[in-house]
């Protein structure tokens, strides 16, 4: 088919090169402006940038698609149909219905569950059992167009949105694949309104630890936001970051440090406790709690707020 591919980070990054391996013909790459990053705050490509130039595709980076100038190269590229997929910018109605066949977008949830910007971080932190990935029509709604297939995937519980997110990149990446060739004669799904949720958009006051909830859910929430933004707590007036902790059957005052030993640091909950096994200093790197504790004053009956 002839594609236009609209998407920015990694996540769409590997759907662009599965659609290039099968031979799709591209005339047309979107993704964001190149981004400030790193220490030097230096202008970024997308990764999606990267993989379209490396493959010699031509490349656009509006900054919206709100004019008639801006929407112009998805016009002359003549598409069958555009590939959307963590794109970042809104798609107007004027721009959704160019391609022959419309949009597809990619979508990391089992939707009519989890619309919006972050639906992996929301499906761990909710104690989902189950994720995937649906590919659905795109009209002028927030991820509520009808869907032509989903594909499910369990939630194991040592997923954090790192691993959940490269592997629901995967099966994207395949699924987008296998729809193609059936897009001009399937009909999708409506979704059911009354079963939606919304996956907001992750900030870092999502990641602090309330030591009053359950060790259950406090573990959920610090693999939710394993790698960004990170679960964090206060103590001695540094934040300190946790990465990887596993519930224990323990109790103590919420927040009190019970044990510390070179396995874990053993940290009360309102109920049970955590055993945190991987933590950061402030300005360090991420370390096995043995490190991290190594010239530490941490001790038991220590307050973490």
């Amino acid at each position: 088919m002839r594609l236009i591919f609209a998407g920015t980070p990694e996540f769409a990054a590997a759907a662009l090169r599965a659609l290039i391996a099968a031979g799709h013909e591209i005339p047309l790459v979107l993704t964001q402006p190149d981004r400030p990053a790193g220490r030097g705050m230096k202008l970024k490509a997308s990764p999606v940038k990267e993989v379209a130039l490396a493959h010699g595709l031509t490349v656009a980076q509006p900054e919206n698609l709100k004019t008639e100038a801006a929407r112009q190269p998805i016009a002359d590229a003549a598409a069958d149909a555009m590939v959307v997929a963590a794109y970042g910018l809104i798609l107007p109605e004027a721009a959704l219905g160019m391609p022959r066949l419309g949009c597809v977008n990619i979508h990391a949830s089992l939707l009519p569950r989890w619309r919006g910007a972050a639906p992996i971080h929301r499906a761990i932190e909710a104690g989902d059992a189950e994720t995937g990935i649906t590919l659905m029509q795109m009209d002028k709604g927030l991820d509520t167009g009808a869907m032509l297939t989903r594909a499910a995937l369990p939630i194991l519980a040592d997923d954090t949105t790192g691993s959940l997110h490269d592997k629901l990149a995967a099966l994207g990446a395949r699924e987008i694949v296998a729809l193609l060739p059936r897009l001009e004669t399937m009909l999708g799904e409506q979704q059911d309104d009354a079963l939606a949720s919304y996956a907001k958009k992750i900030t870092k006051d999502d990641a602090r630890l309330d030591w009053n909830r359950s060790a259950v859910e406090l573990d959920r929430q610090i693999r939710a936001f394993n790698p960004f933004p990170g679960a964090h707590a206060l103590f001695g007036g540094e934040t300190i970051k946790l990465w990887q902790a596993r519930p224990v059957d323990a109790s103590g005052q919420p927040g009190a440090v019970l044990a510390v030993n070179k396995d874990a640091l053993r940290i009360a909950c309102g109920t049970g406790a955590l055993d945190i096994t991987e933590a950061q200093k402030p300005g360090g790197k991420r370390l096995p709690i043995a490190a991290f504790l190594a010239g530490s004053t941490i001790k038991p009956g220590d307050l973490l707020m």
